[in-house]
């Protein structure tokens, strides 16, 4: 099937509101060694997408200007062997992946587009039975959740787990996972309705932190939290100090409500406290492999078999990306939103 020269995608005219975002005709991408081309039937929309269109993260160097991390879709082109991507028990060998065969997959941006270019090491099959949207909301989250929760957090089965923003992509995938995996979750959430969707998930507690105190309620539940993995920052950090046993974690993945607070070491070396941060955009793509290898091992049989599953919202049109922006920024929504090519 021959290709077209041109494609649909949204670009970000200039830094701004979600009405900078507009449609646009750019060239088909090629894949170069080591990737494949995608032909794109869905794409999720994160955090990070509305980050970069307000001019606040920029991508990484050499990345596509076009914004989108997750995309699930058909491989319409494979690039050449590249021999830097060789790496012993990955998933299925991404050195087979061949043409027409269904993938999701991570991508630093591009994902807003009728193609997209990505890393074969960063493909994922489509889980059986699921729908191209189901699986395109599968990457960012779950590469995230299991990154910061499991390598970086070392949560362990019956451990007492706080996740922040328990009603978003990330926190409903964190609730699902951690709940799989034996631990205790709590989460917090800005409603009831989201507190009580966050206990259907999987939550012991859902927390309205308008109305509640989650430090003192995890303090006077269990006697606090093992392991927080927060997207709040700044506002949050005594009290997610406060909220954690001796020899408790912090994960910090985002800093929604601010980068600058003032820290009183003394509480971190008396509880014996590790505070750790991370990202996942700028990873080198075999760093973002090794957590794909262990999705697939230990969590894509279980999206299989519908003990996990991605939570969406809604599902819109490519072109209505701003209006997907929106939604997003008015945080009313619960779980994933998706957008349909």
């Amino acid at each position: 099937m021959a290709l077209p020269e041109m494609m649909r995608a949204i670009e970000i005219a200039q830094p701004g509101g979600p009405e900078v975002l507009r449609p646009a005709k750019r060239p088909l991408p090629k894949p170069g060694p080591g990737e494949v081309l995608i032909k794109v039937e869905a794409a999720g929309v994160n955090r990070p997408d509305v980050q970069q269109r307000s001019g606040n993260y920029n991508p990484p160097p050499g990345t596509t200007d076009i914004p989108g991390l997750e995309v699930a879709g058909t491989i319409v082109e494979v690039g050449e062997h590249d021999p830097a991507a060789e790496l012993e028990g990955l998933y299925p060998n991404p050195l087979n992946w061949k043409t027409g065969d269904k993938v999701c997959a991570l991508v630093a941006g591009g994902g807003y587009a009728e193609y997209c270019v990505a890393p074969a090491l960063q493909c994922l099959p489509v889980p059986d039975g699921y729908s191209m949207v189901e699986a395109a909301a599968l990457p960012e989250t779950y590469f995230t959740v299991w990154t910061n929760v499991f390598d970086r957090g070392r949560l362990k089965p019956g451990e007492v787990f706080l996740v922040h923003g328990g009603s978003s992509g990330i926190g409903t995938t964190a609730i699902q996972l951690a709940k799989q995996f034996e631990a205790r979750v709590f989460a917090t959430a800005g409603s009831d309705e989201k507190c009580r969707v966050c206990e259907e998930l999987g939550a012991e507690r859902g927390i309205n932190y308008k109305t509640e105190d989650f430090a003192k309620i995890l303090k006077d539940t269990c006697g606090g939290a093992d392991l927080i993995l927060d997207m709040v920052g700044a506002p949050y950090l005594e009290r997610n100090l406060d909220a954690l046993r001796t020899e408790g974690r912090l994960v910090i993945i985002a800093v929604l409500g601010g980068a600058k607070a003032e820290l009183f070491i003394p509480t971190l070396m008396m509880k014996r406290l590790t505070v750790t941060a991370s990202t996942l955009r700028p990873r080198s793509v075999m760093q973002k492999a090794l957590i794909g290898r262990d999705l697939y091992r230990e969590v894509w049989p279980l999206l299989a078999k519908r003990t996990l599953r991605p939570l969406i919202h809604e599902t819109m049109k490519l072109e209505d990306a701003a209006k997907a922006h929106a939604l997003m920024e008015s945080s009313t929504h619960i779980g994933k939103i998706m957008l349909e090519i």
